[in-house]
């Protein structure tokens, strides 16, 4: 995660990002990068989202979703911790809103990844406080809801029923979720005037073409496993295991 100093301040924005760069890029925002409009905005479409996930999780969703919600958060939390090496001396690691709403769907999932990115941002200081709200948006909600349709398009497209299917969706997905929030995470710094635009979207999408690939290939792995073990803890598991699953236990 990008680290600043107590000199950070007294840097020019331009000084400020060459000397990030080098380090570890990534999409967890630090205090002082955003301007306040700008950290508004956020906040505001996060809790929004989160608002209305906690309605629908409350409405639709069963009892059995609330452990599996833990079990998510749980693994998506320590996932993170493992990083990846990728070329130029830096590294990347799982974002997983695509895995959640691929096993919780988009509401339930977008509320694991909440949880997820506060628990970094207080606890560990992934991130800065002030802008809590742009990291969750970017890292959580955009991978969840955009990641979650964009794998059910295509996977419907495919062959829902289909392993082939799903893993083509969720690989494709995972990439793009991964790509577009740092886009996200570009033009919300350029839009504060931390670093110019062009610069932005360079750095992030050139580095975070190559953390999707990594996002797509532990999201593959995951998926595959579940599905061949437990197809029925996803959120669209294939029409024969839902049939069956909805079958009444009858003791023999």
């Amino acid at each position: 995660m990008i680290t600043v100093e107590a000199a950070v301040p007294y840097l020019s924005s331009i000084q400020l990002w060459r000397w990030v760069m080098p380090s570890q890029l990534a999409m967890h925002i630090p205090d002082g990068f955003l301007s306040l409009p700008i950290s508004l905005i956020t906040w505001v479409v996060a809790i929004a989202l989160i608002a209305v996930s906690l309605k629908r999780v409350e409405s639709e969703y069963k009892d059995r979703t609330v452990p599996l919600m833990g079990v998510c958060a749980a693994f998506i939390f320590a996932a993170q911790m493992i990083n990846f090496p990728i070329p130029g001396g830096t590294s990347g690691h799982l974002l997983g809103g695509t895995l959640a709403g691929v096993l919780l769907g988009p509401w339930a999932g977008s509320l694991v990844m909440a949880v997820v990115f506060i628990v970094q941002g207080a606890l560990f200081q992934d991130g800065g406080l002030t802008v809590l709200g742009a990291n969750v948006f970017n890292m959580g909600l955009i991978g969840t809801f955009g990641g979650y349709y964009l794998y059910r398009s295509i996977r419907f497209v495919l062959g829902r029923n289909a392993l082939r299917g799903t893993l083509i969706g969720v690989a494709i997905a995972a990439w793009v979720s991964v790509v577009f929030a740092s886009m996200i995470c570009a033009i919300e710094l350029a839009l504060s005037g931390t670093v110019p635009l062009a610069v932005a979207l360079t750095a992030m999408t050139s580095w975070h073409i190559l953390i999707g690939i990594g996002e797509a290939i532990i999201s593959v792995t995951t998926i595959s496993f579940i599905w061949r073990s437990r197809p029925d803890l996803l959120y669209d598991p294939p029409r024969k295991t839902r049939s069956l699953a909805s079958e009444p236990l009858v003791p023999r």
